[in-house]
């Protein structure tokens, strides 16, 4: 393989379904942090993927990273500015790309358990340190009990967990990275090893962002047996969160189409209230009052207010237009308007709340049994490597390896791997 001019190399493979979730980006590796083994990639060769596999296995020299570009495929939208859906992230790892049967791609990543902790993208690493390793320790727990993790110390976990909000945020490694993360790293490394116990078994240590001024049972958010550790508690610490106490104004102008496009009220109709009543959102029009379920009044404004108004309402993941289910709808001459506190499912801890409570001078252990019902930090075994299914639904996939390279199915490569998806699994590597 010359340099500059990349093998072209078109492969029909046996498609298999991939796995589903979303991916997003995080932290930076921190210099401790062990990978798997990988060969030095010297002297380039074409990459042969074995006909028979459906998946191709990049893995970085030494202790290099990935990063990868990846797109999703373009869809029709009604949205104004709408674009192909795509993202950026560094990882520590191994990537496994596999080919599903339509056509898309999907990635795991393969790491050990401590430098995935290290990739978590919870909370600002410049909150106080107790703060940090109270969610640490609520990570590494969280993550443990979803993979229903009772192995030795070291074994590698066969069970992957997913990447995004449907399990805790990974992210890899921030491009670029992120002011002060060296303080996350060190949070992560003086907690190793330690767990929050139920029964024997890592707890299901459940957090989210900021309360409306109390937390709530599992069995009352998620529907679930009542666990003992996950009880309502008063929050009085979590003030600081910019999320604390909101206020929503939408024009009715704007409501309308926003409830229109849900399929929630009649094209062309004017509003002229809106207001909440028991468990729906009564809104007022036309000579009529339509009562919308609050939980649907909520996903149509979110979904819709920043598909048709960008400019205007917010168009990212986090934060949403309306940011919690526990609001409160009120009228004012022109406008519907939106009130309430908090953001989060509310079950477990609030991480606003430890960091108020840190603020207060309370440890890390302190804060955890004050929100998980007295259960403190136990030593317990760590796996080594485990799975990260990152995304799925891709048509591209571009890694550029950090440092000396990578290997490719075992042949070391220099430069860019490009993947795409389709009829076959095409595959380019080059400089």
């Amino acid at each position: 393989m010359r340099t500059g001019r990349p093998v072209i190399l078109v492969l029909v493979l046996a498609m298999a379904s991939a796995c589903t979730s979303s991916g997003q980006s995080a932290s930076p590796i921190p210099p401790t942090s062990a990978l798997p083994p990988a060969t030095s990639a010297t002297s380039p060769t074409p990459v042969v993927p074995a006909l028979s596999s459906s998946r191709i296995s990049i893995q970085p020299s030494g202790t290099g990273s990935l990063l990868v570009h990846a797109v999703y495929p373009k869809t029709q939208s009604n949205c104004k500015h709408a674009q192909t859906a795509r993202f950026a992230a560094r990882y520590p790892g191994a990537l496994s790309v596999k080919s599903a049967n339509d056509g898309t791609l999907s990635f795991v990543v393969t790491l050990p358990f401590q430098t995935y902790l290290d990739g978590i993208a919870e909370v600002p690493p410049t909150w106080p340190a107790a703060a940090l390793e109270a969610q640490a320790v609520a990570a590494r727990s969280y993550a443990l009990a979803h993979l229903d993790w009772s192995g030795k110390q070291g074994s590698e976990v066969q069970q992957p967990i997913c990447a995004s909000t449907d399990c805790q945020v990974y992210g890899g490694i921030q491009v670029p990275p992120t002011k002060g993360i060296d303080r996350w790293y060190k949070a992560v490394q003086a907690t190793e090893g330690q767990v929050l116990l139920y029964g024997g078994s890592p707890a299901d240590t459940v957090y989210f962002s900021t309360s409306n001024g109390h937390t709530y049972g599992n069995d009352q958010v998620f529907g679930s047996a009542p666990l003992p550790y996950l009880r309502p508690v008063v929050e009085r610490d979590d003030g600081a969160s910019p999320r604390s106490h909101w206020r929503v104004p939408i024009p009715f102008h704007d409501l309308a189409t926003f409830l229109t496009a849900g399929g929630l009220w009649p094209k062309g109709a004017r509003i002229s209230s809106a207001r909440s009543s028991g468990s729906n959102v009564v809104v007022t029009g036309a000579g009529t009052s339509t009562p919308i379920d609050a939980g649907t009044f909520r996903d149509a404004v979110n979904t819709w207010a920043p598909c048709l108004e960008p400019g205007r309402y917010p168009t990212g993941l986090l934060p949403e237009t309306i940011p919690s289910d526990w609001y409160r709808v009120g009228s004012s001459a022109t406008s519907a308007i939106a009130i309430a506190r908090g953001w989060g499912h509310g079950v477990g801890m609030v991480q606003w709340g430890a960091y108020g409570k840190a603020r207060r001078g309370l440890s890390a252990s302190d804060i955890l049994a004050s929100y998980y019902g007295g259960l403190r930090p136990e030593r317990h075994p760590e796996p080594g490597l485990i799975h990260v299914r990152v995304a799925s639904g891709l048509t591209a996939i571009r890694v550029r390896p950090s440092g000396t390279g990578a290997t490719v199915d075992g042949e070391p490569v220099t430069g860019r791997v490009t993947i795409a998806g389709g009829d076959g699994l095409e595959v380019s590597t080059g400089t």
